[in-house]
C-alpha cells in the first residue's frame, strides 16, 4: 500500500507526464502567425506541423505498448523523454517549415510515452474502483494544460519569440526526466513479451478479445471525437459567427479547461458511493441531452450565445467525467499487458479525434451545425455503446 503523501507525489508526476502531449500542442498555437512569418511560409503550411504531431502521437503510442510491457515502465519512458528533449531543441532551431514538420513528428513520438506510460503505471499500482479514482486525479493535473498552455505560449511568443516555446518544453522534459528517474519501477522486465511484429500484432489482437475493453475503450474514443469536434469548430463559431474577440475566446477555452478539473474532482467524490459504470452511463445521458439542445440552438436563425456557451460547458464537464471512468474500466481486465492496452486506448482516441476534426473541416458551411452535429454524433455513439454494455453484460452495477 502506498502512503498518502507518496501517492500524491506519484500521481503529480504521472499527471505531468500525461499532460506533456497536449501542452506541446496548446502552447505553440498562439505562435502560428509568427512561425509563418519567421520561416517565410503561410499558416496553412504551419498547420501541417500540427497534423504531423497527431500522426506521431497515434503511431508512437502503439510502438510504446510492447516496450512498456517487455522492459518495464521507467526505461521506455526515459527513452521517450530523451527523444522529446532533443526534438524540442531541434524545433527551436528549425531553419525551415519542413524541418519543423518533421521534428514535430519526432516530438510527438517522444512525448506520447507519457500518455501511455502514466496509464500503465496507474494500472500497476491500483485495482478495481481505485483505478478510476486515480485516473480522475491524473486527469485533474492533465486538465491544467489546456487552461495555462495557450496563455503561457502567447506570453512567451510576445516577450521572447516562438522558438523559446520549444526551449520551455525542453526544460519541462528535463524536469520530468529527473522526476521519473527517482520513481520506483512498477513492473519488472518480462522477456516473454516479444517485440517481433507478428507477435506484437497478436498481442494487440489479444487485447481486443476482451469485450470490456472494446466497449469502454470504444466509448472513450468516441467521447474524444466530441472534444476534437469542439476544438476544430470553436474558433469559427465563437470568433467569426458569434463575434467574440480572440481574448474572449481564450477565456471561453480556459473556462472549459476548468470544467475538466471540476469534473474530475466531482468524479472522485461520486466514486465513493457509485460504481464507475453508473457514473459513466448517467453523465453520457446528460451529455447527449446537452448535444441535442446545442443542435436545436444551431438550427435557429440566430443561435443564442449564452445558451451555447453554457451547453458547451456542460458537454465538456461530462467529458471530464467520462474519460477517467471509461479508461479505468477498459484497463481493468489487464495486468501483464497493460502497456499494450493503454497504447491502444490512446491510439483509438487520437484516431477518432482526427477523423472528427477532419469531418468538421470538410462539412464547414458557415454555421455552427458541423461542430455541434459531430459533438452530438460523438455523445450518441458513446450512449449506444454503454447501453449495449448494460444489456449484454452482467457486470453493470457490480462493485
Amino acid at each position: 500500500m502506498i502512503d498518502r503523501k507518496r501517492h500524491g507525489l506519484i500521481l503529480l508526476v504521472l499527471g505531468a507526464l500525461a499532460a506533456i502531449g497536449p501542452f506541446s500542442t496548446d502552447m505553440y498555437l498562439p505562435g502560428f502567425q509568427e512561425i509563418a512569418r519567421s520561416l517565410q511560409t503561410d499558416i496553412a503550411h504551419v498547420g501541417f506541423s500540427l497534423a504531423s504531431y497527431f500522426i506521431g502521437i497515434s503511431m508512437g503510442q502503439l510502438a510504446y505498448g510492447p516496450l512498456l510491457d517487455r522492459y518495464g515502465r521507467k526505461k521506455p519512458i526515459i527513452l521517450g523523454l530523451f527523444l522529446y528533449l532533443f526534438a524540442a531543441l531541434g524545433c527551436a532551431l528549425s531553419p525551415s517549415i519542413d524541418y519543423l514538420i518533421a521534428l514535430r513528428f519526432l516530438l510527438a513520438v517522444g512525448g506520447c510515452v507519457g500518455m501511455v506510460g502514466s496509464r500503465a503505471i496507474v494500472r500497476d499500482l491500483f485495482s478495481g474502483a481505485e483505478i478510476a479514482r486515480a485516473m480522475s486525479a491524473l486527469m485533474t493535473i492533465f486538465s491544467i494544460a489546456p487552461v495555462i498552455a495557450p496563455t503561457t505560449g502567447g506570453l512567451v511568443v510576445t516577450l521572447l519569440g516562438w522558438r523559446f516555446i520549444f526551449l520551455v518544453l525542453a526544460v519541462l522534459a528535463s524536469a520530468l526526466l529527473l522526476a521519473v528517474s527517482l520513481l520506483d519501477e512498477t513492473k519488472r522486465t518480462d522477456l516473454s513479451v516479444s517485440l517481433r511484429p507478428r507477435n506484437i500484432i497478436r498481442e494487440y489482437l489479444g487485447v481486443f478479445r476482451e469485450r470490456e475493453f472494446i466497449k469502454y475503450a470504444g466509448a472513450t474514443g468516441a467521447a474524444t471525437a466530441g472534444l476534437f469536434s469542439f476544438l476544430t469548430g470553436s474558433p469559427f463559431v465563437f470568433i467569426s459567427l458569434f463575434g467574440f474577440t480572440a481574448t474572449e475566446f481564450g477565456w471561453i477555452l480556459a473556462a472549459n479547461g476548468c470544467s475538466f478539473i471540476a469534473a474530475n474532482q466531482v468524479n472522485r467524490l461520486l466514486l465513493r458511493k457509485h460504481d464507475a459504470r453508473e457514473v459513466l452511463l448517467v453523465c453520457t445521458v446528460v451529455q447527449s441531452a446537452a448535444a441535442l439542445l446545442l443542435l436545436a440552438c444551431a438550427c435557429t436563425a440566430s443561435p443564442p450565445r449564452a445558451a451555447t456557451i453554457g451547453l458547451v460547458f456542460c458537454f465538456m464537464f461530462c467529458f471530464g467525467l467520462m474519460v477517467p471512468n471509461g479508461t479505468g474500466l477498459a484497463l481493468q481486465p489487464f495486468s501483464r499487458n497493460a502497456g499494450s492496452a493503454s497504447a491502444l486506448i490512446g491510439s483509438m482516441q487520437m484516431i477518432s479525434g482526427a477523423v472528427a476534426s477532419a469531418s468538421v473541416s470538410y462539412l464547414h458551411n458557415g454555421t455552427a451545425l458541423p461542430m455541434v452535429a459531430m459533438m452530438g454524433a460523438s455523445a450518441g455513439t458513446v450512449l449506444v455503446l454503454l447501453i449495449a454494455a448494460t444489456l449484454f453484460s452482467g457486470h453493470y452495477g457490480r462493485k
